[in-house]
């Protein structure tokens, strides 16, 4: 018979998951010794689905109230937007990397595809390459 919610919260407990001076790997050690693979099944599923619920639908975000760039300025997220986007949505948008790295790389990646398949003439996503440094545009 599977342990009810609270049992485990309390096993978890007993055995120092809470402490804060516990890391991520730690505290991933500690929840594989205590729980049965059903039970973390059970707590991903009961997360995945309460920030499901927290996102609500789309984010409206404009560029009148300070969240975006217009296409002019390179049609990116402000801090404000990225800041509202990660509250409504429960995300972990991180602000530009122009200046190179892992992230430049994929999002040039990402985004080059995005303009090679519209439909139309994508100004905000050649605008966010342009931003970025992405080679090519």
């Amino acid at each position: 018979m599977a342990k009810s919610n609270l049992s485990v919260a309390k096993s978890l407990k007993k055995a120092g998951f809470y402490e804060p001076s516990k890391n991520k790997s730690e505290r991933l050690n500690i929840v594989n010794d205590v729980t049965t693979k059903p039970q973390r099944l059970k707590m991903v599923e009961k997360l995945f689905i309460d920030k499901k619920l927290k996102s609500g639908g789309n984010v409206s975000l404009a560029v009148g109230r300070g969240e975006k760039l217009p296409e002019s300025k390179g049609a990116g997220l402000t801090a404000k937007g990225r800041a509202k986007y990660n509250r409504e949505t429960g995300s972990n948008l991180k602000a530009p990397q122009p200046q190179g790295g892992a992230r430049k790389d994929s999002f040039c990646a990402r985004m080059s595809g995005v303009v090679e398949h519209a439909k139309g003439d994508a100004p905000r996503a050649k605008a966010s390459l342009k931003r970025w440094n992405c080679p090519n545009w």
